[in-house]
This record gives structure tokens, sequence and C-alpha cells, in this order.
């Protein structure tokens, strides 16, 4: 390992290098700024520690200078001085130095900072950044600042370019707008995530769109951070450090072990609810058609994506207890006499006593538990009444009536979307909680099946 100290004061170069013996490296000296530069232009430096006021050349300029050079600027810098008011500071870390240690400070602070400063360059320059706008002034901006740090970095100036990029170099993460021309960013995150080899790299979106509905689109697509322009790139330099750390990386392999595990029991659950729909005639369809709606209710509520995944999962499930109800009461054509009805009345606790073991589906217990409790009280099978029932099981419930409302049972026709939004709107307090019905109407207004007209008239 080779540092340069740099520093007019023969004593200070003594004490650096005193200081900076236990990391046993091979230190080398210069008077001022531009014996500096000339000497790491000719030989490879680890680090370069360097005074500020100097004659000939100071340290502000050296780090200027090294930073310009585009073989030298992954060199890390660490300005020393006996200033340390925050004007002297900013000098150094606008010129590109990696750390500022004041002179008071360098018994206490300068051997930690090198260590990790050598350390932090060395994982920068085994990682190359693909970064892709249209703007030339933005890619000049955030490639420059970005090699200043020590990363390698390539540029596109569309997702059309950046791909070609892809097929030619390993990259480790990827920077991209979202508005270009020839293939937006929008484009580009959805077919680079379609690929295996490439769906575990970071993408971070950048944008001066701060619309949340964007954000969030961006961020179910797989985009691992999305930045409001203009943001400050030393923060951006915080969140590719996060995004590339080892643990980062293994979080995401665990992630996409669990999501793909999460995969496989859903295609399990989907079978088994397929195949329970089966055994009735006039249910097909009907958990999918519940999870549908349930789901798209809570992401117009502005609910998490997490929560949405949770409210989709138990709508699906939420008849799961009717395995253990006969085929003779499920197909039963008419009505249900009081003890046939008592029977299905046990089908929630039924699906609750199936998924209680099988701790992944927790966020889908209270919903298959409660989704046949009225708001008044009266429904089954615990009888509690408003908001001590949980919201998931009310919103389910609304999405729930309305299905087996539309559709056509053993015991009556199927109901027009209006005539189905009558009963809802009758039942609106006494069996449906009053707030998810509103938000049911919204969602169906805005799936285009409510009219606004209709939506007025039930409030």
């Amino acid at each position: 390992m080779r540092i340069l100290v740099v520093d007019d004061s023969s004593s200070s170069r003594r004490l650096i290098a005193d200081i900076l013996s236990p990391i046993e490296a091979e230190i080398s000296e210069a008077e001022n700024g531009q014996d500096a530069f000339e000497t790491v232009q000719s030989t490879h430096f680890d680090a370069v520690i360097t005074d500020i006021d100097m004659p000939v050349m100071d340290g502000v300029e050296l780090c200027k200078r090294i930073k310009e050079k585009p073989d030298l600027r992954g060199i890390p810098i660490i300005m020393v001085s006996k200033f340390d008011s925050d004007k002297a500071i900013n000098r150094g870390f606008e010129a590109g130095a990696s750390e500022y240690v004041p002179k008071s400070q360098v018994r206490l602070q300068l051997l930690e900072r090198v260590q990790h400063i050598i350390s932090e360059a060395s994982f920068y320059q085994d990682q190359t950044i693909l970064v892709v706008d249209d703007s030339y002034t933005t890619l000049k901006l955030i490639s420059g600042r970005l090699s200043r740090y020590g990363f390698r970095v390539k540029t596109a100036r569309n997702g059309e370019e950046a791909f070609k990029i892809l097929g030619q170099t390993q990259i480790n993460l990827v920077l991209s707008d979202v508005f270009m021309p020839v293939m937006d960013g929008i484009e580009f995150l959805h077919t680079f995530k379609q690929t295996e080899y490439q769906k575990h790299i970071p993408v971070i979106t950048m944008s001066t769109n701060n619309d949340r509905r964007s954000i969030r689109k961006m961020q179910e697509m797989g985009s691992a951070a999305y930045l409001i322009k203009p943001f400050n790139i030393d923060s951006l330099v915080v969140l590719i450090e996060k995004l590339l750390s080892d643990q980062y990386l293994l979080l995401l392999n665990e992630k996409e072990q669990l999501e793909q595990e999460q995969r496989a029991m859903l295609d399990n659950i989907t079978s088994l609810i397929t195949a329970l729909e089966a055994r009735d005639l006039y249910t097909k369809g009907h958990s999918e058609n519940v999870s549908k709606i349930a789901a798209g209710m809570a992401e117009l509520e502005g609910s998490s994506e997490e929560e949405v995944e949770q409210v989709k999962r138990g709508a699906l499930l939420h008849d799961i207890g009717k395995i253990g109800i006969a085929d003779s009461i499920l197909n039963k054509p008419g009505r249900l006499n009081d003890e046939e009805y008592a029977e299905i009345k046990r089908h929630p606790e039924i699906g609750y006593r199936i998924l209680m073991p099988i701790s992944r589906l927790e966020d889908a217990h209270s919903i298959v538990h409660y989704h046949h409790e009225r708001f008044d009280g009266k429904g089954y099978p615990s009888g509690i009444a408003g908001k001590d029932i949980p919201k998931w099981a009310r919103i389910v419930a609304v999405a729930d009536t309305y299905d087996a409302l539309s559709n056509e049972r053993s015991y009556k026709r199927a109901f027009s979307p209006h005539e189905a939004f009558e009963v809802i709107n009758e039942v609106k307090g006494s069996q449906l909680c009053p707030e998810s019905v509103e938000l049911f109407f919204e969602y169906m207004k805005k799936c285009g099946i409510l009219q606004k007209e209709t939506l007025n008239e039930h409030k």
C-alpha cells in the first residue's frame, strides 16, 4: 500500500508517517501540491493526505487537478488543515476530497479515517455503474462525480443504448432517468427485470416527477429507489453504497427466494380454491373476483404494496373453510333450511383453523375469520360489531357481497350492477361498514362500472 503525504512542514509529514505506522504502508512525501501532482502521475498511490495551505500549489488545487484526470480520480484524498471552519471544509469537499481532518484532531482521527477511506475506495473501484439519461449535462455531472468517488462509470442516452452496454459489460448498479426517447425508463426497467441474470442488479430511478402513484409504480416494477431531481450527489453515493453492500445483496437474494416461495404457495392456494369452487357450479371464479375488487379498494385507499398483497391473499382465501362443508349443502338447489344454514355458517371458523398453523398467511387469518361479521353485530361467527371488525375483513365483506349479488345462485338470479349497488347501499351501516361501502363505490366509479350521477344518488 502506498500513501503520499503532502505538507510544506517536514515535522508535520513525519508526524503523519508515525501515526500511519500501524498499517505498514509505504509512505512517500511531497512539499507542495505541484511536486505531489507530478509524483502521482508517475507512481500509483492508494491514498493522498494533503495540507491545504502550501506554497506553489495548495491542497485544494492539487485535489482538483487529480480529480480532473480520469486515470487518477479514483485516488481518495484526505485533507488535513489547521483551518476547521465550515468554509474551509466545504472547499475541500467541493474539490473532491473524501475526508477532512483538522490538524488538532490528527492523532485521534487520521489513522481510522485512512483505513476506512482506503477500504471504501477499494470497494468503489470494483463497482461499475451504468447511468442512463438523455440529458448530456446530467450524464456529465453524475458520471463525473461518481468517477471522483472512484466508481467505474458507463453512460447511455436511452434504454436501447443501455441494453447494448449491458450486453458487453458487467454492471453492478443502474441509475436510470424515466422520461427518455427511443426507450424510456419505464420500458427499460420492465424489460431489465424480466431477464434472469439481471433482475438482481439494483436499479435507481430518477425523475423530476414526484407523483406518488408514479413512484409506487416504479417500485412495484422493481426499482430499488426513486430520486426526485435535482438531488444531492453525496446522498446518492450513500444510497449506492447501501445498495451495493454485500449485506444488501444478500437480503435481496433472500427476498427473491421468499417471493418465489410465496408465489409457489399462492399457486398451490389458487389450485386449492379452484378445486373447491369446482364443487359448486355457481361460485366458479368467486374468490378471484372478490380478491381483485378488495385489492383494488385497498390500493385506492392509499395502502402500501405489502398491505394490498395481504388483502389480495386474504380475499382469495376467504371461503377456504367451505372445504369442510358437505357437497349436499353447497350444491343444494333452493334455499337452505335452518340446520343447513347453521352448518354453512361454520366455514369462517373452519377456514381460520386451516390457516392457523401457516405463519406466512397470518395476515389472512382475520379476513377469513371475520368476513361474515356484520357492522350491526348480527353476523357470525363472533357477533362483533362496528370497527371491532378488522378493517380488511370489512372491505372484503363488501366485495364478497357484490360478487355474490352479481352472479347466479341456485336460489336467485344474477343481479345487474345497478341492482347490486342498490342492495349494498340499503345495507350500508347495518350489514356493511359505511366507510368500506363508500370506498367500494369510489372503486366502481374508477373502473367505469358506476357512473358519477348514480354515485351521488347513493350518497
